[in-house]
């Protein structure tokens, strides 16, 4: 009788053989159960008499017998079915692909290995490694201790050691020096700056250059582009209508919160819950504009209350993705297929998030909006003009409106109810106490209004039009009486369930409720930080390191659960989490940490050697070669161009683009070209519609705003050739780089090349390059001005693949 008995999942583990590696029951062999086997396998049913929901359960057996030989994998049933040489049973999974050949090894070694694992597992509850918390691992033994220069160095040796694996030799001092610079402000190096690096020769050069990098206002700006991407940060509402919104005061203080080194603990609670801080300032208002990201849509015939749910829910899932690492809005219909996160845990977190004033169609609420009065200035030809318009109306006003007064007074209850709000305030009260606002209003209103007044008051409107809107953001506030929290059926909000009260998911360290009070956002932000929280510290390292080597050491950021990847380097993962609590949560201090390392110093030139054993560079004896994210690709060519503008902050500007583009949405939108300085600022500060994104960001896969993004695609397409060729903006860079080369690359051509290079790429050209550069010229300009043969060799250069590309 052949039974169908077990089923194995198809887990996409790393290249890297795990057998050569200790393998973990926990973080190893659990995840491949609880994908595949807890359906047919786990508490609800048992095919073939088998529970796999743990391990002493996999001992026991089935209707066949124990399936586990401690000791002994070729001896164990489950390895034999996973390898089709059982005699009476299918090769598993069943009609499915055959596992591959490392999830097997890794399994095979967890037995051989004597198959231990936890005492205490519970039954269909995976006790995946990720909702354990962090301990500090030992630092391995390693070989060659001179390579290590941190700790960092001796987690990534000891697997390359054990792999037998040389790492690869250190970049060249002008690739290091561009690569960290990009790295850690978004900017390439200067000319003198390059030029004063490869000078010192001093043993701490490299980490002095580190240190002022880390100085530098610029590190805020690169860094905050990565957390906007999480926050899903747009300066528009999103949905059909799109309007624009303000909110670059909340981008503006995650840039300067980045630069004062704001412990990360910090840098978020303020975020989830500043508005309710004890005494909250402004800027800790301003921060929670956070989960204020969402959408609005402001389209007519919309429910209301379906949107305000659906902004809810984006922000439980952007906590989640942002904070745990965890695909919690899956668990948003019905509890989680993969991890143990039931709906119940879902609408728990909701109920966080659900007492809100914000409305959902983007009406103005008392509280969801702060202003900054004072902050704009009215240009003064305008307020000139507004101050004379606004006293000639006033003194008409005074002279006619008395019999608007005695008018509306006459009105009986439904007429007045016809009236405006600021006319109607105005009924029955003495013309001396009226404002002019009232005044001007109820004199619209009066029948008997003139020719003249009509004239006068629509020029006066049109003056008002042009005044500058005071500067707002939108923060989050709490109502005075929190709102009922239920389980949707099936994720309906028309489909109310059972109430919950707020709390966080089971698999998680508890949250301890306030004796006097149900908890709130503060209480959620607090328990991200507890000792034993096992995820927001591995999360934020992990998404760290995936900046610097192009993956993290989970290679699925944003899925930590049992779906997800196992870590490539888990005792390295653990270690630098437990480090950056200990660092009191310093993200400059973990950058410093990643970025001296030998690791991250190495050369990022292809090794022949490792094609077949590592060819996607996972065990990191390479550097990494990575497309610079769309805006640095525009700051780079400003950079090498001369043109950057270097000032930080303040409102989006507006770089040209084609034309055509804003009448791709439903509402089509003006899009004036900035001039003088705010045409040439840092992309980060470029508005960010999210129907009508700037092309030549979309181009290079910026994130749209619509979601949580924690990690960029990196694409490579012939459009993004041509947008660096053709688009507008890069053309005016090409033409300043030309002048600039002119002007300060000296007189004769060899010269002129080379600064060149040093601007575009922060290196001098091989011989091979000034020749074919030199012959670009000498073929352009019989027919063509100095000027315009520079302006193609600059077109030429800004559209290299190094010119855009961090080695």
């Amino acid at each position: 009788m052949r039974l169908r008995w077990f089923a194995v999942p198809l887990l996409l583990a790393g290249t890297a053989s795990l057998a050569s590696a200790q393998v973990d029951y926990v973080r190893d062999v659990k995840p491949i159960l609880a994908k595949h086997c807890y359906r047919c396998h786990g508490a609800s049913q048992q095919k073939g008499g088998l529970r796999a929901d743990t391990a002493a359960f996999l001992k026991e057996g089935g209707d066949t017998g124990t399936s586990l030989t401690p000791g002994d994998s070729r001896a164990s049933v489950l390895v034999q079915v996973l390898l089709g040489t059982h005699e009476d049973i299918s090769q598993m999974p069943y009609k499915k692909p055959a596992l591959a050949d490392a999830d097997i090894a890794a399994i095979r070694a967890w037995i051989d290995a004597g198959a231990a694992a936890p005492l205490n597992e519970v039954p269909d509850k995976a006790v995946h490694w990720s909702f354990v918390a962090p301990v500090r691992p030992d630092e391995p033994v390693v070989a060659r201790r001179d390579w290590s220069r941190t700790v960092v160095d001796r987690f990534i040796l000891a697997r390359l050691e054990k792999e037998k694996i040389a790492p690869a030799p250190e970049a060249d001092r002008a690739a290091l020096l561009r690569r960290v610079s990009l790295d850690l402000t978004g900017l390439p190096p200067t000319p003198a700056e390059s030029a004063a690096f490869l000078a010192d020769r001093a043993p701490d050069a490299y980490e002095r250059a580190v240190d002022r990098l880390l100085a530098s206002p610029h590190y805020g700006e690169r860094w905050a582009r990565l957390w906007l991407d999480v926050a899903r940060y747009a300066d528009s509402n999103g949905y059909s209508i799109d309007a624009p919104r303000q909110m670059w005061k909340y981008r503006d203080w995650v840039v300067a919160a980045l630069n004062r080194d704001q412990p990360y603990d910090q840098f978020v609670v303020e975020q989830l819950a500043g508005d309710l801080l004890p005494a909250a300032t402004r800027d800790q208002r301003v921060a929670t504009g956070f989960n204020r990201n969402t959408q609005i849509n402001q389209e007519g015939g919309i429910d209301p209350e379906q949107f305000r749910v659906e902004s809810v829910m984006d922000r439980v899932s952007t906590f989640g993705s942002a904070f745990l690492g965890l695909t919690v809005g899956c668990a948003q219909c019905h509890d989680h297929k993969f991890d143990p996160i039931p709906q119940r845990d879902y609408y728990q977190l909701y109920a966080f998030f659900n007492n809100t004033v914000d409305d959902g169609h983007g009406k103005a609420t008392p509280g969801g909006t702060l202003e900054f009065p004072g902050e704009v200035q009215t240009p003064a030809d305008l307020r000139g003009e507004l101050d004379e318009a606004r006293a000639d109306l006033d003194r008409y006003l005074n002279t006619y409106a008395p019999a608007a007064v005695a008018w509306a007074a006459a009105l009986d209850g439904s007429a007045r109810l016809k009236l405006g709000a600021t006319a109607r305030d105005a009924v029955g009260r003495p013309f001396d106490q009226l404002t002019f606002a009232e005044k001007r209003a109820l004199y619209a209103a009066f029948p008997g209004a003139t020719p003249e007044f009509r004239t006068n008051n629509t020029a006066l409107a049109r003056l008002e039009r042009r005044e500058p809107k005071p500067i707002t953001t939108l923060v989050m506030s709490e109502l005075p009486q929190p709102r009922e929290s239920v389980i949707f059926i099936k994720g309906d909000f028309t489909r109310r369930g059972e109430p919950v009260a707020p709390g966080t998911p089971g698999i998680l360290p508890p949250l301890t409720p306030p004796p006097d009070r149900a908890p709130n956002r503060l209480d959620l932000a607090r328990w991200l930080f507890q000792p034993s929280h096992p995820l927001t510290a591995r999360v934020m390292v992990n998404r760290v390191w995936q900046q610097y080597f192009g993956r993290g050491l989970v290679e699925t950021e944003n899925d930590f659960g049992t779906q997800g990847l196992p870590p490539s380097h888990p005792e390295l993962l653990d270690w630098l989490a437990v480090e950056f609590v200990d660092r009191q949560w310093s993200l400059k201090a973990l950058h410093r940490l990643i970025v001296t390392s030998s690791t991250y110093r190495q050369s990022s030139n292809a090794r022949p050697d490792l094609e077949s054993i590592d060819p996607l560079n996972k065990l990191l004896a390479r550097q990494s070669r990575l497309r610079l994210d769309a805006e640095i690709v525009r700051d780079v060519a400003l950079s090498a161009s001369g043109l950057l503008a270097p000032q930080i902050g303040g409102p989006p500007v507006f770089p040209p683009q084609p034309d055509g583009v804003m009448t791709l949405g439903q509402v089509k939108r003006d899009w004036t070209a900035s001039t003088g300085d705010d045409r040439h600022r840092r992309g980060l500060y470029t508005h960010a519609w999210r129907a009508t994104p700037h092309p030549a960001l979309a181009v290079f896969d910026a994130a749209d705003g619509f979601s949580a993004c924690t990690r960029r695609l990196r694409s490579n397409t012939p459009l993004q050739a041509l947008t660096l060729l053709n688009d507008q903006q890069f053309f005016e860079f090409a033409g300043a780089l030309a002048a600039r080369i002119e002007r300060e690359g000296g007189a004769d051509e060899a010269s002129r090349i080379d600064y060149a290079f040093r601007l575009a790429v922060s290196r001098s050209p091989t011989p091979d390059e000034s020749r074919r550069v030199s012959d670009l010229l000498a073929q352009i300009q019989p027919s063509a001005s100095s000027r315009e043969a520079w302006i193609t060799v600059a077109r030429v250069l800004l559209n290299l693949d190094e010119t855009i590309t961090r080695n």
